[in-house]
């Protein structure tokens, strides 16, 4: 009998404009429209192997080597049954296709980013999860349909089924049909586009993103305000910027939306608050960064975002990489101990980071050194691709079925 096995990567992607709120916990029906940027699967991506196999007595999946339980109608086997069905339909439209729906299946999946990044690795990892089974079941699904059922796993993972900026449509209808993912412009449009992901806590959230939103829902006036009218006009206003690869009205939406998120946050009742005094210091520094460039006549350089968490993401241009990473190492130098350098920016000298002089007219006084803490580490990464699918060679499971080591 052949092997039914495929195995495939995908990325995470980090939202411009963000989700918060859903208006059906179940289908994870978003309240607002959002767009991302999904990032290169080099520096950070969820690599998912799927087999089929007659011999499997139930479904068992494994994250990082560790064995999950399916939870029966949870997020994980709500997606496995829908692609199941998928196949289904396949094998009854198609009576020479091998009849593999109804066997059990074996999931193996890895993150090649840490844990102490703070990344949610929820958006790669169902939307591998979700690629990775229909490359075993060779669905003739567009990403689009696909990222119907990615959606069900995790309302972020949808965006991770495309590469380069991707729209994630809120829609309108109660059963979700309309609710899905599309590509609004390819790595290739804009690949000058680069992200530091910088690394502030790994500690447990006191409030979870899925708890913060729906009491956010419940008691917010600012995100009923938000939903209406600030959500459509950004979404536009962003769309119509990368088209255009116009760098300054990029930045500016990306900014004013992560902090009317905050602000959001904030207004539920009682308040949450995942930003921090260091994240609040990457802001200021950002802020002055830009504030000193456009003084030089040169616009913004940088834009700040932050999820439901203290990490800053920070988008710019290669060209403009350099000097963003110096300037935030000369206020947390401790954090270049954790920071890979694979765009070879520094020549491979670790004590060139941070040794710049500030940018002209950069006032230092708008926060202080963290000498120590502060920052733990920085990943530099760019705009990516979408889901890849991998050779035999790069299968997460042995011969048998089970995990590898």
């Amino acid at each position: 009998m052949s092997k039914f096995e495929a195995t495939v990567s995908a990325p995470v992607n980090i939202a411009c404009i963000k989700y918060w709120g859903k208006r059906d916990t179940k289908l994870i029906l978003p309240t607002n429209s959002s767009l991302s940027v999904t990032l290169e699967q080099d520096q950070l991506r969820s690599k998912t192997t799927s087999r089929a196999d007659a011999s499997f007595v139930k479904d068992q999946l494994w994250l990082n080597g560790k064995e999950e339980e399916i939870k029966a109608g949870g997020r994980t086997a709500t997606c496995i049954t829908e692609m199941k069905a998928l196949r289904r339909k396949v094998e009854e439209a198609n009576p020479d296709e091998p009849k593999i729906s109804d066997l059990h299946i074996h999931i193996s999946s890895y993150n090649n980013f840490p844990t102490a990044a703070g990344l949610a690795s929820s958006a790669s990892g169902f939307a591998a999860l979700v690629s990775s089974l229909a490359a075993l079941y060779k669905l003739p699904s567009t990403p689009s349909e696909l990222s119907l059922i990615a959606r069900q796993g995790s309302g972020s993972a949808c965006r991770s089924l495309f590469g380069g900026f991707v729209a994630w449509n809120m829609g309108s209808k109660a059963d979700g049909s309309d609710s899905f993912a599309e590509e609004v412009a390819p790595q290739s449009h804009w690949p000058e586009m680069h992200a530091l992901i910088c690394i502030v806590s790994d500690d447990k959230k006191g409030t979870s993103s899925t708890a913060g939103m729906q009491r956010t829902v419940e008691t917010s006036e600012l995100l009923k305000h938000r939903i209406e009218h600030v959500v459509p006009a950004r979404m536009n206003a962003i769309i119509e910027a990368i088209k255009r690869r116009d760098f300054d009205t990029f930045a500016q939406v990306t900014m004013q939306d992560s902090n009317q998120f905050h602000a959001v946050a904030l207004d539920t009742d009682p308040p949450i608050f995942y930003m921090n005094d260091v994240s609040r210091a990457i802001v200021a520094i950002v802020v002055e960064l830009n504030r000193a460039s456009v003084a030089r006549g040169e616009g913004l350089v940088a834009a700040y975002t932050y999820d439901a968490g203290p990490n800053a993401v920070i988008y710019t241009l290669d060209r403009n990489a350099k000097t963003i990473i110096d300037l935030l190492a000369s206020y947390f130098p401790s954090a270049i101990g954790n920071f890979s350098d694979p765009f070879g920016l520094f020549g491979g000298n670790g004590q060139e980071r941070g040794s710049l002089r500030l940018p002209e007219g950069f006032n230092p006084a708008v926060a202080k050194v963290y000498e120590s803490g502060g920052v733990k580490g920085f990943i530099h990464t760019r705009v990516g691709g979408g889901p890849r699918v991998l050779d035999e060679g790069e299968s997460l499971l042995r011969s048998n079925g089970w995990p590898l080591g």
